[in-house]
């Protein structure tokens, strides 16, 4: 299993981005997967978790959406409204199960990481 993001850049406050997520020797129409950040000097931290549904942290629920085109096996992150929190390398990963777990926040939780997308939103 590989996947690659991109997408990243630098945008202002109040701008949008929208990631993508190349996958490869899994079934992206039946794979829970995961978005992901890490901000300088933070552990990286669960930001979705996408499986029928898709569940949002708190911090980026109403501003980000993710989507799938498994024809392509590629999942989307769009971002609006950016903030300067939300600055981070940004990677996506599957799930260990085919199911976001109730412990969906754990990225212990998922396997298989990209090298991630960076993005910074200046304020």
């Amino acid at each position: 299993v590989q996947v690659e993001e991109s997408g990243g850049g630098w945008v202002q406050t109040g701008g949008s981005l929208r990631l993508s997520c190349q996958t490869s020797g899994l079934d992206l129409s039946t794979a829970a997967m995961g978005w992901f950040r890490q901000a300088p000097g933070k552990e990286r931290e669960v930001i979705t978790c996408t499986s029928r549904n898709t569940i949002y942290r708190d911090s980026v629920r109403g501003r980000f959406t993710v989507s799938r085109d498994n024809n392509k096996n590629t999942m989307y992150l769009q971002m609006n409204s950016l903030k300067p929190e939300d600055t981070g390398n940004y990677t996506c990963a599957p799930a260990r199960f085919s199911y976001c777990p109730s412990a969906w926040t754990s990225a212990n939780n998922y396997h298989h990481w990209g090298q991630g997308t960076q993005v910074t939103v200046s304020s």
